[in-house]
């Protein structure tokens, strides 16, 4: 166990312990009675009359109708909203993966629109828009007090029409940006056998590590990583890396599936609603897929929803490592109610909770090893000048294997070409939590093959500690 102590030391620096919140104490609601709701009602019915006679300018009854409408809900939660008979219809069209648009998905925060997570490859990533951007303006309006549905209509068009943007960062700068839309088609799962930046790639003992990029839980995801799983099953990988960064999440049925991939049993979520007794627990069914490999889970701060049902559910069943940053915290469960004309309620239900209990939101998954996102210097050669090879008559290394020393070495002075241009392998040798992912699962398999520990020993802080 103190070969397991020194390879966490080696690889990562830091463990991120949960620290709890301060939660602001809740005033009790004081609920209105029957005559009080229903003198209310008529009230409401007033201010529509009244202003619809009385406003300087013809009024439009639907908006104003919709407008009430969406107010009501909006009060009650960031997600929760009245979807007209074309939002009711935008939103199948998106959940089944495909939808016009920028490829980015929005949240309500005080008034303002606030970027959960741009999709891969759509003309938001590629934009440079990252999770906790801000978006005020559009076509240089501002859209602070805008309904989600307003402003989501306001960014969709044509495929190929241009729209621009101002868009202000977590560090306060403010930039503006022209985006093109596009037909949005949503690949949520991509997978492929790694190996670390610096391995050689030629070596067949060289480990390979299954990647699985999951970038939203849409109809066809569980289906996907099923398909995904058996391909690198057959590669031979030592482990998985399971990447959920900048995943602002999707149905809870695929999220409860995909962590149901890597498990044997257990619990996975457990939904509670507005009553104490409405409680739903969801178990795992015999069958790990990846026939308990090693496995990683990468969040960050754009890690939402389902990515946090799936996080929690591995690294409260000890069936992973999670590393990254601390995830968005959206731990709500939205359904639509559809009202028999073609338009729906968009309402939160229920919250969800991880195996242990805890709830998600406003909190978010804390990592069992935090790896910010960085920049890789490095500042010593693969190989010392100084070294008993490089002494006169040392003696030689009767099996050793001659090494190729050619070595591409790079001009001090060379300007770093811009990731966009990378190709993929470039993009994950620069990749510092995908790269501190892969290690720590090889560090994981290497234990495992020597009977030294097992994957839940390496969530048990005290087991670890005490040996």
């Amino acid at each position: 166990m103190k070969k397991f102590l020194i390879l966490m030391a080696l690889i990562m620096p830091m463990v991120v312990d949960a620290a709890p919140k301060n939660k602001k104490k809740e005033e009790p609601i004081e609920h209105l009675t029957d005559e009080q709701i229903y003198n209310e009602l008529k009230k409401l019915a007033l201010v529509f009359e009244v202003a619809r006679e009385n406003f300087v300018e013809e009024a439009d009854e639907k908006k104003m109708l919709e407008a009430a409408m969406n107010g009501m809900l909006a009060e009650l939660d960031p997600h929760s909203s009245y979807l007209s008979a074309d939002d009711f219809k935008e939103f199948n069209d998106k959940s089944h993966g495909e939808f016009g648009g920028l490829g980015i998905q929005i949240t309500s925060d005080r008034g303002a629109v606030r970027v959960i997570s741009p999709i891969d490859d759509t003309p938001a990533d590629k934009a440079g828009i990252k999770a906790g951007d801000y978006i005020t303006h559009i076509d240089g309006e501002q859209v602070f007090d805008l309904t989600l549905n307003q402003a989501v209509k306001k960014m969709k068009g044509r495929p190929g029409t241009k729209v621009k943007l101002t868009v202000v960062s977590d560090d306060g700068e403010s930039r503006e940006m022209t985006l093109k839309r596009d037909i949005i088609k949503v690949k949520s799962i991509k997978f492929d056998d790694k190996v670390l930046a610096d391995a050689d790639k030629e070596d067949k003992d060289t480990p390979k590590i299954g990647y699985v990029r999951i970038s939203d839980f849409g109809v066809t995801t569980a289906r996907d990583l099923k398909e995904a799983l058996e391909k690198l099953e057959k590669k031979d990988v030592v482990g998985y890396v399971v990447d959920v960064r900048n995943n602002p999440g999707g149905y809870l049925t695929a999220a409860i599936e995909v962590s149901d991939a890597f498990l044997e049993d257990g619990e996975i979520v457990s939904t509670r609603g507005k009553s104490d007794t409405d409680i739903e627990r969801v178990y795992a069914k015999p069958g790990d897929l990846t026939n308990g490999k090693p496995v990683v889970v990468l969040i960050n701060h754009g890690s939402a929803s389902a990515s946090e049902i799936v996080a929690g559910a591995l690294q409260d069943n000890g069936r992973g490592l999670v590393m990254g940053s601390q995830s968005f915290g959206k731990g709500s469960v939205q359904q639509q109610k559809p009202l028999g004309d073609g338009t729906a309620i968009h309402i939160t239900i229920a919250r969800y909770y991880t195996p242990s209990g805890h709830s998600i939101q406003n909190e978010g998954i804390t990592p069992d090893i935090e790896v910010l996102q960085s920049k890789i210097e490095v500042l010593e050669k693969k190989e010392s000048m100084y070294s008993e090879a490089s002494f006169k008559n040392s003696l030689k290394n009767d099996k050793s294997k001659k090494k190729d020393k050619k070595k591409s070495e790079k001009d001090d002075d060379e300007e770093e070409t811009p990731f966009e241009e990378l190709t993929d392998e470039e993009k994950d040798a620069r990749d510092y939590q995908l790269q501190r992912a892969m290690e720590m699962v090889i560090g994981m398999s290497k234990l495992q093959e020597r009977n030294l520990v097992t994957p839940s020993d390496i969530l048990m802080d005290d087991t670890v500690l005490e040996e």
